[in-house]
């Protein structure tokens, strides 16, 4: 694909633009309490990224009837109290900001429900730089995966997959964008577990959020 500088940027949200680590952290270790069942030990930075269902069944051995109530007492905390520990990655406002200024439209595609998302963001301040968030269940039916979302989010918005960039944290994401034929930058300072050989390409990867601009500026430069 191209190396022209992009017209797009989708973002996933978990370990890319936020750090949601110690408010799910907290809201599992209420919701296990609430149902007095016994987690496995697993590195929880591992697996953060699909949706909590997925998360909470890989953290305990129960039934689906066990899981829907440990999801529920998971919901409760979290949409409560747990999303408030939520915080914004160093740089982030000014680097969506810059992106934003300089003709780039800005998206979100994440698993993470859309109330708490748009709560999160616009709490952040930085809701307002984007110009459509799509969650899993920002549609009905819910979509299956964040390529049934990158490809909606294409067709919606008049975006060529080549015109598109997106950037994550997870293999899921990487996946996705493969899927979509949307280029893919890989932050390396979230929580998803890329292999070093991951089975899709990675346009290029960056440690931290204020990175992303200093790229796209490499890419102008290189354009003319």
């Amino acid at each position: 694909m191209s190396e022209s500088r992009p017209k797009a940027i989708a973002f996933d949200l978990d370990g890319t633009l936020i750090d949601s680590l110690p408010g799910i952290e907290f809201s599992i270790a209420a919701a296990l309490k609430r149902c007095e069942i016994q987690a496995r030990m697993i590195d929880l930075r591992t697996i953060v990224g699909p949706p909590i269902r997925v998360i909470l069944g890989q953290l305990a051995d129960v039934s689906e009837a066990d899981l829907d109530q440990l999801e529920d007492a998971f919901r409760g905390s979290y949409d409560s109290e747990g999303w408030k520990k939520t915080r914004v990655y160093p740089r982030t406002e000014a680097v969506l900001a810059t992106l934003r200024d300089a003709g780039l439209r800005l998206f979100v595609v994440t698993n993470k429900p859309l109330h708490i998302s748009t709560q999160i963001l616009e709490c952040a301040k930085i809701g307002q730089m984007f110009e459509r968030i799509i969650t899993r269940d920002s549609r009905r039916p819910p979509y299956a995966d964040k390529h049934e979302m990158l490809d909606d989010l294409l067709n919606s918005c008049n975006l060529a997959s080549t015109d598109c960039l997106f950037v994550g944290d997870a293999e899921e994401d990487g996946k996705a964008a493969a899927g979509s034929g949307v280029r893919f930058a890989q932050v390396t300072y979230g929580y998803g577990a890329i292999r070093d050989m991951p089975p899709f390409p990675v346009n290029f990867y960056i440690s931290e959020i204020s990175r992303l601009s200093e790229r796209i500026q490499l890419e102008l430069a290189h354009d003319r």
